[in-house]
Formats: C-alpha cells, structure tokens, sequence
C-alpha cells in the first residue's frame, strides 16, 4: 500500500480545517479608568506608621517623578529608603502620600525628602533635599522643584 492517498488526504483534512471560520470570541472589556490620585490616604494610618503627604508643583506632562524619604548620614550620604514613590507627570500639581514606619531612625542620621523628575530618561527637575522630622506625621503642601545642574 502507497503512503501518497494517505498523506493525501491528511493535507485535505488540515486545509478544510483551516478554511472554517474561527469560534466568535468576546470582546475583551473596556479598561477602567484609574482614579484620580488623592492626598487623603485609602486605610486609616495605623499607630506605628507615619504619613508625608504633599504636591509637587511644575511636573511636565511627560514627567515621571520619583519622591522619596532616604535616612542619610552626617556626610548627606543616603543610608536606608524609608520609603518611596513613582508618579507620572500631568502637567501641574502632582500629589503624593508616603508611608514609613519611624523606627528604623538611629543616632547620628537624619531623615530627607528628596524628588527628581526625568524626562526621557534624563533628570529634568529635582527638589532640594528637605530635613523631615520622621517622628510626626507632615503634611508638606505645595513643593516647588528646581532645575537639575
């Protein structure tokens, strides 16, 4: 018996198969739209934890900014990230919260705010370093960023 009506026909079977119309699908749904960034927090702040909140004023709209809280040294070098966020830029105020817990505070360090804002990859914007007193919860208003050297 010959192999050729039987390769044959399993070429015809796998050409019907591919002509038939596929299985209708559903719709992938509709994105949801994110909700706006506020200020005032989600969850009640629990007791061990403390909260900055505040805006950065200037961001560019195609700006990602980057806020953090660093423990740094007496030599300003960063030590510890207490915490830290990403945001993408909307044109005008931008506002943040960030949580830390308080205790990770030894002597001789110091806790900073500190933001940058990169735009294609290149620092744009950053706010001065800011002295924060970690041990109460701040709510810092409106922050203005500078142009980076």
């Amino acid at each position: 018996m010959s192999l050729h009506p039987l390769i044959a026909l399993g070429l015809l079977a796998l050409l019907s198969a591919c002509s038939q119309t596929p299985p209708a699908t559903t719709p992938a749904p509709a994105p949801v739209p994110r909700p706006a960034v506020s200020t005032a927090p989600l969850t009640p702040l629990p007791a061990e934890l403390r909260e900055l909140s505040g805006q950065l004023l200037d961001v560019p709209l195609a700006g990602e900014a980057e806020v953090a809280l660093l423990l740094v040294d007496q030599r300003d070098r960063p030590l510890l990230l207490l915490a830290s966020t990403r945001l993408s830029g909307k044109g005008g105020a931008l506002p943040f919260s960030l949580r830390f817990a308080p205790n990770q505070l030894a002597p001789g360090m110091r806790a900073e705010l500190r933001a940058r804002v990169s735009q294609g990859g290149v620092l744009t914007l950053h706010l001065p370093p800011r002295q924060i007193d970690p041990s109460v919860s701040v709510a810092l208003g409106e922050l203005r960023l500078v142009p980076a050297p």
